[in-house]
């Protein structure tokens, strides 16, 4: 009995002709919209780092009047900017899984941010939300999928 091939819903399919394919071949240049989705989980990481170190500051010279929040917050922040950078490194090997957190990072960055706004519209709430809307939509363009989706095509960067 011949075996019967189905398509796996979470592989998009090349495009026909081979030729105009819109992923490099490895170790190829990558899509500019993936390059807009690194520099965006890069700036937000970044900014974890900082609001952390505040926060550390904060801690340490005894102006917290909370200290159990302040060590959460340093170490929450601390830990999903290592997420944020492992999923770029991932993002830029072309792996799969780094998409999932930098997806959810984002979500989460947009219920903050509409949160903000409903109480005051600020230059940082505008800036938060239309961050990580454009991460978001970046992330799921097809050829970031794509780009994306080969765990093996990139695995020597």
């Amino acid at each position: 009995m011949a075996a019967v091939r189905t398509p796996n819903q979470s592989t998009p399919e090349p495009p026909e002709g081979g030729s105009g394919s819109s992923t490099p071949p490895a170790g190829g240049p990558r899509p500019p919209a993936l390059w807009v989705v690194i520099a965006g989980i890069g700036l937000e990481a970044v900014a974890l780092v900082v609001g952390a170190l505040l926060v550390l500051v904060e801690l340490v010279s005894g102006r917290s009047s909370a200290a159990g929040v302040s060590i959460f917050l340093v170490v929450f922040a601390l830990g999903v900017a290592a997420v944020l950078g492992a999923s770029a490194r991932g993002l830029l090997r072309g792996q799969r899984w780094s998409r999932s957190p930098v997806a959810t990072w984002q979500l989460l960055q947009v219920v903050v941010a509409f949160s903000w706004l409903q109480v005051e519209v600020t230059a940082p709430g505008i800036a938060v939300l239309v961050l990580a809307v454009v991460v978001l939509v970046c992330l799921m363009l097809r050829p970031v999928v794509v780009a994306t989706t080969r765990d093996t095509a990139r695995t020597e960067d």
